[in-house]
């Protein structure tokens, strides 16, 4: 049986969930006009996330300076990003993709494949369910999505870049020929500019060039491993399956109960410190980052008390997570009652691909998630307690011997 495979995508997917917020506000549809999603307009600073159609029709590019594009266009009108919004919105529309196959796989925050191989019994025409499918999310939610269909996820993603906004198309094998080989390779899904001008100056100057040419010429132009993927993909040739996404943690929690009663700020702090490392780094491995901290005090008395913040963008940096941790203690803890256990928890999970599109991160930030990143990965390879942070060394809190027995990680 050949494969039924769907790649659903949102249409300028930043803007179009802020446009579509707009609109069930009762405000105008800035679609419709010149606009864009980022950086700052006063500061003239940070690049453009998502433009309109209108906008486009100026030059105004994605990921290119708001410097620039406000020269292109004077009167460009510029919202801030919201990635609460797009975490939301994000969620939503692959809610509804899974009332028609239990398989979708989240490919980015505004896109995914969805697997219809054998719901022919439920689905008849793929062509009528894509339909379907695009103008629910269209009619629930407010924004269009164009639907490639293909057999196999190459063709559905090759598909779904034909002509939009709010499209359906088809590339099923016997359409190769006509709707992608006429294509500018370049234009090949994972071939990059630089390759694709190499294969240019080659002479390959269309998918069907690359297809048509032997697989081991192809190889000795651009590598081995690289050649053979996109030869297979300009042939249409990509057996990986949609994967299943599992389900998504809730949140990511740790807590400490003490051996000895703490009786200090000092005391706490450097205890926090050590938590916010150990569950900021499991968060890191799996890709993730929140936008809400929680910290949880126990007395002994054995009476709990907890109190949470939510942030205005998702983070998985120890430092900020620490901070936060500190403002909540200062804000919960009476200075009186010794306690007997710490906690810190993180929710509002969102996932990577969010965080990596978003808020333009300042020097400082990239320098503290290299430093994270390089702890994180001598702790891998060498054991928890390898690499101590400054303020915990020297400190009577040995985090990796006198406390690893007694941290409750708890992946809720």
């Amino acid at each position: 049986m050949e494969r039924i495979i769907f790649h659903i995508d949102v249409n300028s997917a930043f803007l179009s969930w802020e446009a579509a917020r707009r609109v069930k506000n009762g405000e105008d549809d800035i679609r419709l006009i010149p606009s864009a999603i980022g950086g700052d307009r006063e500061k003239r600073t940070g690049v453009i996330l998502a433009k309109s159609i209108p906008a486009k029709k100026f030059g105004i590019k994605t990921g290119e300076p708001v410097g620039m594009a406000l020269r292109k266009c004077p009167e460009l009108y510029l919202a801030k990003p919201d990635f609460r919004l797009y975490v939301k919105c994000s969620k939503a529309f692959m809610d509804i993709c899974l009332e028609y196959t239990p398989v979708v796989e989240k490919y980015s925050i505004d896109e995914c494949f969805l697997d219809m191989t054998g719901m022919d019994m439920l689905f008849p025409d793929p062509v009528a369910a894509a339909h379907e499918i695009k103008d629910r999310i269209y009619r629930e939610l407010g924004f269009t999505v164009n639907v490639g269909i293909g057999p196999c996820k190459i063709l559905a993603k090759m598909a779904s870049d034909f002509e939009k906004p709010n499209k359906v198309h088809t590339l099923f094998r016997d359409e190769i020929p006509q709707k992608m080989w006429p294509l500018p390779v370049g234009e090949l899904f994972s071939i990059g500019h630089s390759t694709a001008e190499h294969l240019e100056s080659a002479g390959i100057k269309t998918i069907g060039d690359l297809a048509r040419l032997d697989l081991k010429s192809v190889q000795a132009l651009i590598g081995d491993k690289i050649g053979k993927q996109i030869h297979d993909y300009a042939n249409g040739i990509d057996p990986s399956p949609v994967l299943e996404e599992p389900e998504e943690a809730k949140g990511y929690s740790i807590s400490t109960t003490l051996e000895e009663d703490v009786v200090t700020k000092e005391a706490a702090f450097k205890i926090l410190l050590a938590l916010a490392d150990s569950v900021s780094a499991r968060m890191r491995a799996d890709d993730k980052k929140a936008f809400c901290v929680g910290v949880t005090i126990r007395g002994n008395d054995f009476k709990n008390h907890s109190h949470q913040h939510t942030l205005s963008e998702p983070t998985d940096i120890t430092s900020e997570i620490y901070s936060v941790s500190k403002r909540l203690f200062s804000e919960l803890w009476d200075k009186k009652t010794p306690l007997r256990l710490l906690g810190i928890s993180l929710t509002q999970i969102t996932d990577e691909d969010c965080a990596q599109l978003s808020f333009f991160p300042t020097e400082n930030k990239e320098k503290e998630r290299r430093l994270d990143k390089a702890m994180d990965e001598i702790r891998s390879k060498f054991g928890s307690a390898t690499v101590v942070r400054a303020s915990n060394y020297n400190s009577n809190l040995d985090v990796g011997k006198k406390y690893k027995a007694q941290m409750e990680n708890n992946k809720k």
